[in-house]
């Protein structure tokens, strides 16, 4: 789709190729909300919408996505899309099982993380990815099913968006992911100060240090 002036200031969902997201965080978005069955018969409806450029303007701020469509009228549909935040408690536990695996937030952000915390943070009672009842929605335009086909290409946009930024998937689910670096970093240096005030084999302790170098030694 050409972009007109109209558009100036808008941030459009640009794809190229067949894959709508290439990262692991962008990816995982759309493979999670094709495992859930209330979705997965509406979701496919807007991957043609998204793939042909008609997501021209999608932002993401906190808990809220805001997303303009192009459709078959000369005005774009304004589409809403929030995200309940994760709870507490989930996002302590995640925290609890990653300690001390994951050094960086580039590391965090590439999907470079041990294979199991992949399949730690894909599966539906891991909760770090959101469940249907955690996404809300609304659009603009007349069609009044359940999830309609701009809000779906929107949908898929979110993921396309992460290949931009994969920290935005954490501002979206309301988490501060500084929290998750910082407790792997603090429970090493926890580990290492432990492990230093230990003796070990090497450790010399009561030696005649003139018998065991010489008498020429100076103190």
């Amino acid at each position: 789709m050409a972009y007109t002036k109209k558009m100036a200031g808008y941030n459009p969902i640009c794809i190229k190729g067949r894959a709508i997201a290439k990262s692991w965080w962008g990816q995982a978005w759309c493979n999670n909300l094709e495992l859930y069955a209330d979705y997965v018969n509406r979701i496919a409806r807007g991957k043609a919408y998204v793939r042909n450029g008609s997501v021209i303007h999608l932002a993401i701020e906190g808990g809220t996505v805001t997303a303009k469509v192009q459709g078959s009228k000369a005005r774009p549909y304004n589409v809403s899309v929030n995200i309940s935040p994760m709870s507490v408690p989930d996002w302590d536990r995640i925290k609890c099982l990653c300690q001390n695996k994951i050094g960086s937030l580039t590391e965090l952000a590439e999907g470079k993380f041990p294979a199991e915390f992949a399949v730690l943070f894909t599966q539906k009672n891991s909760r770090l990815f959101p469940s249907p009842k955690e996404i809300k929605f609304s659009c603009s335009c007349p069609d009044w099913a359940c999830m309609c086909k701009h809000v779906a290409a929107v949908l898929y946009g979110i993921g396309a968006r992460f290949d931009d930024d994969p920290m935005l998937f954490f501002t979206l689910r309301g988490i501060d992911v500084n929290d998750l670096i910082k407790r792997s970093i603090n429970d090493k240096v926890n580990t290492m100060l432990a492990s230093a005030g230990k003796r070990t084999e090497r450790t010399l302790e009561n030696i005649d240090i003139c018998a065991l170098f010489g008498d020429d030694i100076v103190l």
